[in-house]
């Protein structure tokens, strides 16, 4: 399809001053447009209603590769929806074709909230992120937690939400040596995260491994632990 049209409608939007206000603040070399989430949002969900799934992932693509900031969040916002039909994979399959290009954290953990979606519809594509925690790309590694944060997020899982907590948790055991700030800082929001629904387990987790993490990512995990002597 061509997306020229919304392209335009995006650039139409753009504000040279917060883009110069954004690029400093992303400190990733590419362009921006300055459209604000708020905007970028709107046009994604009149783009989701008006298109087909088809057209849709043609978008968001083209979009992707543009390489400019606000297309970038309109391609994962245009993918970032509970129910895609048909789920036949397409969608995740084009999420999961980006996660090799993140290279900060916004765009990733906007990527990051569509792929949630489509992994909770189906946990089978657990597999695939498995394989990044052993990726040399350090923003693909620390995908694997941002993607699986809805099952921090349950206080009563099925027996198999608790064996994909539990796989996850193993990623994290073995994230924790990494020097990586961001690493260090997704295994922390996981934890913090898990620790509003099940306490105790991160008080596991962090008897276990919190010696080998960074003083402020034992920190942060252990932010809404309750005092256990309350």
């Amino acid at each position: 399809m061509d997306a020229a049209p919304y392209l335009a409608r995006l650039t139409a939007l753009a504000d040279p001053e917060k883009a110069a206000g954004m690029a400093a603040y992303m400190k990733v070399p590419r362009t921006y447009l300055g459209v604000t989430a708020p905007q970028v949002d709107a046009l994604a969900k009149e783009w989701r209603k008006d298109l087909s799934l088809e057209d849709r992932l043609a978008l968001a693509g083209t979009l992707w590769q543009t390489d400019i900031h606000d297309a970038r969040l309109a391609a994962a916002k245009l993918l970032t929806q509970a129910r895609i039909r048909p789920d036949d994979s397409a969608a995740w399959e084009l999420i999961t074709s980006w996660v090799p290009d993140f290279d900060g954290w916004a765009l990733a953990d906007h990527v990051s909230i569509a792929g949630q979606k489509r992994l909770v519809w189906d946990p089978s594509r657990i597999d695939t992120v498995e394989g990044w925690t052993r990726s040399d790309h350090m923003w693909t590694r620390r995908a694997a937690l941002v993607m699986t944060l809805p099952w921090t997020k349950q206080n009563h899982p099925k027996p198999a939400d608790i064996a994909i907590r539990e796989r996850v948790l193993g990623w994290a055991a073995s994230y924790v040596t990494d020097p990586e700030w961001f690493i260090q800082k997704a295994v922390a929001w996981w934890l913090r995260e898990l620790s509003k629904h099940d306490p105790e387990r991160v008080r596991r987790f962090l008897s276990d491994h919190g010696a080998a993490m960074k003083p402020f990512a034992r920190r942060e995990a252990a932010k809404y632990l309750p005092d256990p002597e309350a």
